[in-house]
Parts: C-alpha cells; structure tokens; sequence
C-alpha cells in the first residue's frame, strides 16, 4: 500500500464534532473525499463531509462499513473505544496512531509512559481503591487535585483537595472509580505546543500558544506566546518533538503545558488531534492545523507554519444564547474579526458553540479584540 495518498482518495473521521467539520474543510478543497462516523446523522462535521455513516463507536457492523470506505481512517477526539479502531484497522490504516491514543484516554497510563519518557510531569502517584484517600493525599504535604482516570474533560472528573472536607466530598463523588493524584501547582500560565509529524518524520510546530481558562474551559488562546521566555518556548517544542517521535505520532500531537512560577515546565497532559488552542491558526497561518493534519495523514509533504499576523480566539459557549440569539452584527465593529459556527442546533451552557479569531499587531492586542468582539454580540 503506498503511503501517499492523492486527492481523490478517501478521509475517514471517527467522531462528528466541530474537529472533525474543521478538518473536512480542507480535506475537501484539496480534493478529498470525506466519510464521518457519527451517531449524528447532520452533526457539524456531518454537515461538511461528502458521506456520515450513522452509528455507536460499540456496532461493529456499522464500524467495519465506515472502514471500508475509507483510504485513510483518523480521529477528532480521544475518547473513541480502542476496540473501534481495532476494527477499522482490520480494513485500513488509523493516524496518528492506536498507541497516542490508548496513552492518552487513560490518564493513569499517559503520566507512566510521560514519566517513562522523561518528560517533565508535576508529581503524580495512582490511587489505590483498596485504601483510604486521606492516605494518599498525605504524603503530598499539601494541596493536590484528584482525576479520574478516564472521561474527564474540560474540569470534569477533577477535584482540588485542600482540606479534609475536601477530601471526603472527593472520595463520595470518585465511587471506587480508577483516578490519580497530582501536586498543586503554583502556576504563572498556561499554554499549549500543536505538533505535527510526518511518516517521514518532518516535524512542524505552531505555538507554545497562550491559554487562559474560565471555569476549566479554554476562554482565550493567544499565539504568539511573547508572554513566556524564549527558553521556555523551545523546551516545549523540543519535548513535543521527543513525543512525537518516542510515540510514532503521523499527523497532530498537541502538549498542554503548565510553567509555574518558579519558571518550570510542566507536561499536563496530550491531545493527539487537532486542538481548540490551534483555531487560530486558521486565519493565523500559512498553513492551519487542520491542513497540517491532512497533509500528514495521507503522506503529503507538510506545509509552512509561518504565522501571517498576531492571532488570538476567544470561544463561544452556550451561554451566550441565554437571552435569544446572540448580536452577530456586531462583531462587523472589528474589522479583522472571523466568526466560526459550529452547525450546533442545541445551545446548552458550557458547550462550545463556536469562536472568533481576531488578529493585530500583537497577540494580547488580539486578545483584547477577540474578547470585545464577543462580549459584543
């Protein structure tokens, strides 16, 4: 089989999210056709793709026909069962890889094989369902959060322990699930390193990128991350790179990073897809994210990463349809300010519903704008 896939030839995405719409897009108009697995039958990648074949990650009947469309098999999200793609690989290949994403949908396992690595990790133990937590918690010396293992995304499935009360509630809430404890860490920022890597092994990078989070959910990413030492930026591309290597990644790897105050770095855990922190590079880049990603997976030569101006995003959630539907018009007021909707029909609080990228001559100028666009409408 060759390794390169030419336009004409076949995309499959496990998963009908707002990843998989944004990477059908390019995928596209480079001349591919596109197939969704979804239990959405008009999802927002559905609504992109040439062909959705309906169904539960757990029907392997309907699994093995996606398969068999498909030249090339990826995923928009980690949370897709490994005996899924077990099946689609009996028909065909899946990129990045079934190894990034069994590490990297079970905690537990992802900090063992980050720590196997060297990469740098804050301290981290795995709890025992056989012993009390205050137990555990103690050798801490101080606060820690506690995570589940698996299922847990934008702050669900985290609890801050700082006391023993805090403690108890998180040991009622956890039920004897599987979990693991992290330090506390005293964080400056955060931000994010979004890599991609071909079979050849070409490597490109956009980022670190600038995160700021809002009840646990990315609010404001900015790109370029002026706001962290240059020493610190090329320790995070250079772990990335490490990664994606160590793990065989083909196509994106994002690393979400902590520095603390103290001026470490700190691994807080992979995405190996394209990544809310990297929408920016939409409008932002030569070549996108979701390009990059495309590019990689069929074997084609990556693309330049060369940013075009000082980008940031800001996201939209739910809650902004609390009173009606939001003031679109106004977002006319910042010239260089892009909406992207997601093609959701349900508007619930917390769920992202879509963003807008602004750009200027700085990233925080950019972030000012893409903040005041949003607040706007």
């Amino acid at each position: 089989m060759s390794s390169v896939l030419a336009p004409g030839a076949t995309i499959g995405i496990l998963g009908g999210g707002q990843l998989g719409r944004m990477l059908a897009w390019p995928a596209r108009r480079m001349g591919y056709r596109v197939v969704i697995f979804s239990d959405e039958p008009n999802g927002p990648a559905a609504q992109w793709a040439d062909h959705t074949v309906c169904g539960a990650f757990d029907d392997e009947d309907r699994v093995a026909e996606f398969a068999k469309q498909v030249d090339v098999a990826t995923f928009e999200t980690e949370h897709v069962p490994l005996p899924c793609v077990d099946i689609v690989l009996k028909h065909t290949r899946v990129r990045p890889s079934r190894c990034v994403l069994e590490v990297a949908q079970n905690r537990k396992l992802e900090k063992e094989t980050l720590a196997r690595l060297g990469a740098p990790l804050p301290k981290f133990a795995t709890v025992d369902p056989a012993k009390g937590l205050a137990e555990q918690v103690a050798p801490f010396a101080g606060p820690c959060v506690l995570k589940t293992t698996t299922g847990g995304y934008d702050g669900k499935g985290q609890w801050l322990l700082k006391e023993a009360s805090d403690v108890v509630f998180a040991e009622q809430q956890l039920k004897g699930r599987s979990a693991v404890l992290e330090e506390w860490i005293d964080l400056e920022i955060e931000c994010s390193v979004i890599g991609c890597r071909s079979e050849a092994g070409e490597v490109t990078f956009y980022g670190p990128i600038i995160n700021h989070h809002r009840h646990h959910i990315l609010d404001i990413s900015i790109c370029p991350a002026d706001g962290i030492r240059e020493s610190i930026q090329e320790q995070a591309r250079e772990v990335t790179h490490m990664l994606m290597d160590q793990l065989q990644v083909v196509g994106l790897l994002c690393v979400e990073f902590f520095v603390t105050r103290n001026g470490r770095l700190l691994v807080n855990e992979l995405a190996p897809r394209p990544h809310n922190s990297g929408h920016l590079t939409i409008e932002g880049h030569v070549t996108s994210q979701f390009e990059q990603h495309v590019r990689a997976i069929c074997g084609l030569p990556l693309g330049s990463v060369e940013q075009l101006r000082p980008a940031a995003m800001s996201n939209l959630l739910g809650d902004l349809w609390a009173d009606g539907e939001p003031d679109w018009n106004a977002i006319t007021r910042w010239p260089s300010a892009k909406l992207h909707l997601y093609g959701k029909s349900d508007a619930k609080p917390g769920r992202k519903m879509g963003h807008i990228t602004t750009m200027a001559s700085t990233g925080e100028a950019a972030a000012v704008d893409a903040a005041a666009a949003r607040d706007a409408i």
